[in-house]
Order: C-alpha cells, then structure tokens, then sequence
C-alpha cells in the first residue's frame, strides 16, 4: 500500500496561483481583505465598512427578481456601427472586446418578472459592456419594456449603472435620451409607477434623461450621481466643490432623489412601493366606477 497515495488524495487541494486572487476581494473603500464567499453572502457590500460594490447584470437580476420569475426579453438585439466610427479601436472592436468580457451583446438587460410578488418590468444596466454606456439598443430594450408595461398594466424598475451616452454612436445615442423619456411620458399618462434606482455610477446622458424621471428615485449608498465629472464642474466653476458632492447622500439631503436605501433592503423597499401604487390604482378604478 502506497501510503503517499492515500494522503495524496484526502488532502486538500489548495488553488493554483492564478486562480488564488478570485478566492479574495479586496474592499476599494477601505481595503479590507475578505473570502469571496462572505462578501456573496452579504450583496457585495463590505461587512467591515459598508461599502457598496457594483453588482452584474444577472447579481442584481438574482438580488430583485423572485427566484424563478425572471423571464428575458429582446436579447436578440444586438448594436450596429452606423458611422464606422473609429478613436484609438474601431467601435466594431469595441463592441467584440465587450461581449467578450461580460457575455452580453449589450450593456442591458430587460425582462419580465415579479418583486415581492408584484408583477414588473425590470430593466438592468451592466456597467460591464462598454461602462454601461445608452446606444441604440439600450434604448430600444427600455422602450420596449415599458410598452410590455403599458400592455400589462404593470410598473417599470429601471437600475442603471452607466457612464452616460455612448460616443460612437453619437447622434444616435444621444436620441435615445428623447426616445426612452418620451416613452415613460405614456406610462406617466396611463398612471403606471416607474421606479427608478441609481447605482454607481449614474452620470451623462442616463442621468440627464429617463434616470431621473421616476415617480421614485431611489440611489444605493454612497452612488455616484450626476452629469458632468468632478474634474469637469471645478474647472468650469473655479471654486472647489463640497464634501460628498455627486454622492446619493448629497443628492438626497438637497431634493434630487427621494431615498437612499442599502442594498439588503431594495427589493423589500421596491416591492411595497410597488404595491403602493397598486392599491392607488385600485382606488381610482373605484372611484370612477362609481362616478
């Protein structure tokens, strides 16, 4: 009997150098070192100092969606590059280095689902492909999930996670700005909730348009929301810019979102809005019945 066989293989097996940093995560905020399986467990979010960390496309789907209920639509769509744009790569480039980085052929997401029970348009930005970057088909996937809504008589959740517009698509992308903003215009008309929640970053176009339409607003903790860069703003203005400035705590204490809510909570706080605005709906349908 071959006594270093048997130890051999009750041993265990340790990962290989390569593969040893993806068993740890390192906190960007305060530098903690954690075991991937602990900071899974807790959303991404540093159980040391709370700091948020961007979630993918399919995390948040899993964090949002109930288990089970999340059904794709219009993956299909896939970017074109109409202007044969080129910078330092071509865009056509660009958009293969991006699918095969994430795994999408584009920068989001959009389905069918239930949030707590209540029935939903879910649309999820993957900052991933391209920063998340508005081109051509994001827009057309949001419009498309809020005619889904209108259809249904559902809501709209939007969680955007993007660098703004996307520049090689220029004109066309700064369109679908107009496009998805007049497209949540009729779902405001039909009374029809859209939710919107900020993550970070939020800036640009996404922030100047449909972003910043939600009957509610709602930002994770410490997200960076705005327009222009930092850089941009102190440049233009001469003046330094104050503490947490661009930051959803900062948005909240002057009026532009409506609520900063930790990431252990968002479904739970998006499912009874949810059913709030059902009930209201309900309510009107009454009174009009009996009027």
């Amino acid at each position: 009997m071959n006594f270093g066989n048997i130890f051999k293989s009750i041993r265990k097996e340790h990962p290989k150098p390569a593969e040893a940093p993806a068993h740890w995560i390192k906190c960007p905020k305060c530098n903690a070192l954690m075991y991937y399986k602990e900071i899974d467990a807790n959303h991404y979010v540093c159980p040391k100092c709370g700091y948020h960390m961007r979630l993918s496309a399919d995390q948040r789907i899993k964090l949002l969606a109930d288990e089970g209920t999340f059904i794709e639509h219009d993956n299909n769509l896939e970017p074109v590059d109409p202007l044969k744009f080129v910078d330092k790569k071509s865009y056509k480039k660009r958009l293969e280095e991006a699918k095969k980085k994430s795994g999408r052929t584009s920068s989001v997401v959009s389905g069918s689902c239930k949030i707590d029970g209540e029935t939903v348009e879910l649309v999820v930005f993957d900052f991933s492909f391209m920063g998340g970057s508005l081109g051509s088909v994001e827009g057309e996937k949001i419009v498309r999930a809020v005619n889904r809504a209108l259809e249904k008589r559902c809501g709209v959740v939007i969680v955007s996670a993007s660098g703004g517009a996307r520049m090689q698509e220029s004109t066309y992308s700064l369109m679908q700005m107009a496009k998805t903003s007049a497209a949540l215009a009729k779902l405001d008309d039909e009374k029809l909730p859209f939710i919107s929640v900020l993550t970070d970053p939020t800036m640009g176009g996404v922030s100047a348009s449909f972003a910043m339409l939600g009957d509610i607003i709602i930002a994770e903790p410490e997200a960076l929301i705005g327009f222009a860069g930092q850089r941009v703003i102190k440049q233009t203005i001469g003046a330094d810019l104050p503490e947490g400035f661009q930051r959803s705590e900062f948005l909240l204490e002057h009026g532009l979102i409506d609520k900063v809510v930790q990431r252990r909570d968002l479904k739970k706080t998006i499912g009874t809005l949810l059913k709030l605005f059902s009930n209201e709906k309900n309510k009107d349908n009454e009174l009009s019945v009996e009027n």
